[in-house]
């Protein structure tokens, strides 16, 4: 009986490696002839660039499948975290990233026409960049996608209090104007709109950039072409600016006297400022004094400075038919009445010398133009006069200045605190 099973084992292992052998020398036939091929001169680069060929297209076959399927999987993140699953739709996130990691810049989430109210239909973006031109169109369709009755914004963590999301749009568009202010910061509104998509959103609301536009140009802003929108005109139509102030440096190197033995002669180096300061009201303060900025500046932050140099008056736009913008503005020094009881006392005993009473008006004429980056950064004179006015006899005598070179350009420079505080809403 072993033998027997000796025998039969080893003929079943014959059998087996007789069955074997016919694949063996099929494979065998196919790598001889693949290798022939290979050798010979003219069949050597075909057969290479057909492999490069297949390779390339297996490649982007797989490319195409991963980016599918990172599509299928950001998509389905956008739906769960709409939904509210915020886990769910973090993990889908993480997994839709690590197979292609720029799959957010790949989509675009413009929803087509025929598209259902909750739909989650996204097409792909034909655009390399990714960008979206009408932010403010796509922030308010998917406010309009969560649900029928959106909130402007919803709070990241649980809170205990009333969160400024329960507060109706109207009370929130209230709050945006006391952002801007009287004052004209529109760059705090820009600040505020960052936050959120509902911010962005009332930020960009036409009224607030329209009243903003009426108090700088007053009537002469009724018609809103040639810009598409008013913030797009307060953007880039010329005007002063508001939140600083315009100064302009002049020095120069004035010849002093001999001295008394005529061995030498005395040179003075001369220095001092002019200031410009606008508010959206149409005043204006101006000052020349040879005090630096750092201790002026502070001091014109309102209509209401307690300097006695200071020349108080308005101011307005013009639009030339050389489209150049022009500020003509008209100040004068304030008297007040503690000065004209001093001057009567100090000149009571001197009437036969009496100077005649007069007042003292300065008109000036500046070309708004840009400097570098700045827009409306630089005031470069074009007319400087000063009209004294009699009181006694109502005459009045002008006095023109030659534009020189005392007479250095204003270049604007921003101060934080004149916009720091809210007195007035827009």
């Amino acid at each position: 009986m072993a033998d027997d099973d000796t025998v039969i084992g080893g003929t079943l292992e014959d059998e087996d490696e007789s069955s074997d052998d016919p694949n063996l020398q099929l494979e065998l036939n196919a790598f001889r002839a693949q290798w022939m091929s290979e050798l010979k001169p003219n069949s050597g680069a075909s057969g290479i660039s057909d492999r490069l060929q297949r390779a390339r297209g297996v490649k982007r076959n797989q490319d195409i499948a991963r980016e599918e399927k990172a599509t299928e999987l950001f998509l389905r993140a956008v739906q769960e975290e709409q939904n509210g699953a915020v886990y769910e739709a973090i993990k889908f996130y993480r997994m839709a990233m690590q197979l292609v990691p720029d799959i957010e810049f790949k989509i675009n989430y413009s929803r087509p026409p025929d598209a259902d109210r909750g739909g989650g239909n996204y097409m792909e973006d034909s655009d390399p960049d990714g960008e979206i031109e009408d932010l403010l169109a796509y922030f308010e369709q998917q406010l309009s996608l969560e649900s029928s009755f959106p909130k402007i914004c919803i709070p990241e963590l649980e809170v205990t209090q009333t969160h400024i999301s329960a507060l109706p749009r109207e009370i929130l568009m209230y709050i945006f104007r006391w952002v801007v202010s009287s004052e004209l910061d529109m760059r705090a509104l820009e600040q505020l709109s960052s936050v959120c998509r509902g911010f962005y959103i009332c930020a960009r609301d036409p009224e607030i950039w329209r009243s903003a536009c009426s108090r700088v140009w007053g009537r002469n802003c009724t018609k809103l072409a040639p810009f598409k929108s008013w913030r797009e005109m307060f953007l880039q139509r010329p005007r002063v600016r508001f939140d600083g102030v315009y100064i302009s440096k002049t020095s120069y190197i004035r010849q002093g006297e001999e001295s008394l033995d005529g061995f030498y002669r005395a040179w003075h180096h001369v220095e001092y400022y002019r200031y410009l300061r606008f508010f959206p009201d149409g005043c204006v303060l101006m000052l020349t004094t040879p005090e630096d900025p750092l201790s002026v500046v502070p001091r014109l932050r309102t209509r209401n400075t307690r300097m006695d140099s200071v020349l108080l008056g308005h101011f307005r736009l013009s639009q030339e038919t050389d489209n150049q913008t022009k500020v003509f503005a008209v100040v004068s020094k304030k008297k007040k009445k503690e000065e004209k009881a001093t001057e009567f006392q100090r000149n009571r005993f001197c009437r036969r010398n009496q100077a005649p009473e007069a007042d003292h008006t300065f008109h000036v004429g500046l070309h708004l133009t840009s400097r570098g980056r700045q827009n409306f950064s630089k005031l470069v004179w074009i007319h400087h006069s000063c009209h004294i006015t009699y009181r006694l006899t109502g005459e009045t005598v002008i006095t023109t200045f030659d534009l020189d070179g005392m007479y250095a350009p204003f270049f604007f420079a921003r101060v934080k605190s004149y916009t720091a505080f809210s007195e007035q809403p827009l």
